[in-house]
């Protein structure tokens, strides 16, 4: 019998190692997930996102927390063989409690409610960012399995590794060459989606110098966990060093460049391009449009 117990034993030990192993291994990466993520912020939209984050979660635990502690104190009061709790098996009604279990959440659901409504306003992609200074123009495009971003004033482009200056608004115009995708970079906020024939909007800005990753969030088939890219805010100076480095050194992006980027493929390494092939981001929304001139509501060019 000791023996069965013995064995027993040891077929339960690889078990909660494994299991020890893959509690410690969510733990590790949910706090790698908030120090790359809104939490740990880097630009002033992702710190509005989880500045509303904490405001809801502050406001939830006026409901919450008074549950916690109330439901062990019913359980002590209310015990068998306790004397201390009365016996009252006429009661069937208090305005206090229904004030408090119907009104309470009242309240909390129209705070909530005029926040996000703020919110959503304050937040909205397409609203310019207050700065001095007029807002670096990209244009991005989503493909089978990477990102293309143009820099119509460089006139340079890149595959899977964005630059940006830091403490100076980015004005994303985005689409794509294929699915419906989403683009997001967490630390700096905000995620918008990509569509074949149209044009999203997205205004971000990196307070300070780093990396940040960004990622596509929307599933588009097998390459999608591969399809990320990494975001460098520098300075000015370093950017327009990178530019010039870029349109002296790199090949252009022409027709016959496009045409091999564009085919589904995970690329090893970031791609660099010295020119831009002149309508190149007008051109991918047309193949999807029919060919057709659009105009958007605000009287300006797609």
């Amino acid at each position: 019998m000791q023996n069965v117990v013995s064995m027993r034993r040891n077929q339960e030990l690889p078990k909660i190692l494994v299991r020890s192993a893959g509690v410690l291994l969510l733990l590790t990466s949910s706090v790698v997930a908030a120090s790359d993520g809104f939490i740990n912020p880097a630009g002033p939209v992702a710190e509005a996102l989880r500045d509303h984050l904490i405001f809801i979660v502050v406001v939830m635990a006026i409901v919450i927390a008074p549950l916690f502690i109330a439901l062990p104190w019913v359980l002590w009061r209310y015990r068998l063989g306790t004397k201390s709790g009365s016996y009252q098996p006429n009661w069937e009604f208090s305005w206090p409690l229904e004030v408090l279990i119907w009104g309470l959440p009242a309240v909390i659901v129209g705070v909530l409610s005029w926040n996000l409504w703020h919110q959503s306003y304050e937040l909205d992609p397409y609203k310019p960012l207050a700065a001095t200074e007029a807002p670096l123009e990209v244009q991005a495009i989503a493909l089978d399995w990477k990102w293309v971003f143009i820099y119509p004033e460089q006139d340079v482009a890149s595959v899977n590794e964005l630059m940006i200056v830091a403490g100076r608004p980015v004005r994303f115009r985005l689409t794509s060459g294929t699915v419906m995708q989403s683009f997001m970079i967490p630390r700096l906020g905000g995620q918008i989606y990509t569509m074949a024939g149209m044009v999203t909007q997205l205004n971000l800005l990196a307070s300070e110098p780093g990396q940040f990753r960004g990622l596509n969030t929307q599933y588009n088939g097998m390459g999608f966990a591969n399809q990320k890219f990494m975001t460098h805010a520098v300075s000015q100076a370093d950017f327009d060093t990178w530019a010039v480095n870029m349109s002296e050194s790199k090949p252009p992006l022409n027709q016959t460049a496009w045409a091999q980027l564009a085919k589904p493929s995970v690329l090893a390494s970031p791609q660099s391009f010295g020119s831009v092939a002149e309508g190149l981001f007008t051109g991918v929304i047309a193949d999807f449009t029919g060919g057709y001139h659009h105009i958007k509501a605000d009287g300006t060019d797609l």
